[in-house]
């Protein structure tokens, strides 16, 4: 039995905006909507491969970068046109670098706070007057269990994200008034095809962050968090919702099967 086994209302009038579509969770979650029933716009800067997504799933794909104020005057204009959108779902962002604070990339850095920050409040301010209209909308912001607990060689993915939560909750006590619910998903340690590669640069290096780790998360499990946190009844908010696998107690706290 999945997540969305609960009891849900029904999907089919249900749309939503989904940040960082190209790959990873961001796919996955355009995929798991969009087989439920949700009308989605797949949103991110590779062309390519969010036409695929939408030939695929019938998802509305839209390329654009959320950190380029005339995309996103754009995406907002074609969601208006289509009707309209009850749901935004922030899940564009990432991770450059691992250095440690003495040795951080200037770049790295800025580009962190561009995508995760920055990013996440240009198009959660162009949307929030059509989610106010709507009188039950929804704002789901992804963050990462790295915004909530600093560790060595993070400072600046921490920094972005810790930035991120801080954000997410001062939305939520914002937009109360407004009927606006506001979730955050914090994954822990999830296996995707690009996020440590980005991050890091190297397969090799890549491939170590997932080494002996027997059950890492996948994005289709951080996609089925997010959908069933999105289709509860309106009245139910997850604040905040802290995802894991077994095997992550925390981040320091990560069990490796050795060969």
């Amino acid at each position: 039995m999945t997540l969305a086994a609960h009891s849900t209302p029904a999907a089919e009038n249900k749309t939503a905006v989904v940040t960082g579509a190209s790959t990873g969770i961001g796919e996955a979650t355009v995929k798991a909507l969009a087989s439920s029933g949700w009308t989605v716009f797949a949103v991110a800067r590779r062309a390519d491969r969010i036409g695929a997504l939408g030939a695929e799933t019938g998802a509305v794909p839209f390329p654009a970068d959320i950190t380029n104020d005339d995309d996103v005057a754009a995406l907002l204009a074609a969601v208006t046109e289509a009707g309209g959108a009850d749901t935004l779902i922030n899940i564009a962002g990432g991770a450059r670098g691992a250095d440690t604070i003495g040795n951080a990339d200037t770049e790295d850095w800025e580009w962190m706070y561009q995508v995760n920050v920055l990013g996440t409040m240009k198009i959660t301010r162009a949307f929030l007057p059509m989610l106010r209209g709507t009188g039950e909308g929804t704002v789901l912001n992804l963050t990462s269990t790295a915004g909530l607990s600093a560790y060595e060689g993070g400072g600046g993915y921490n920094a972005a994200k810790f930035a991120q939560h801080a954000m997410t909750n001062a939305l939520r006590l914002e937009e109360v008034g407004n009927n606006i619910r506001v979730i955050e998903v914090a994954p822990g340690l999830v296996y995707t095809e690009e996020f440590a590669l980005n991050r890091l640069g190297d397969k090799e290096a890549a491939a170590k962050v997932y080494a002996g780790v027997e059950k890492p998360l996948t994005a289709e499990d951080v996609a089925d968090v997010v959908k069933y946190a999105v289709s509860l009844p309106h009245h139910i908010n997850l604040d905040q919702i802290i995802v894991r696998p077994v095997a992550q107690a925390a981040n320091h706290k990560l069990i490796r099967k050795q060969d």
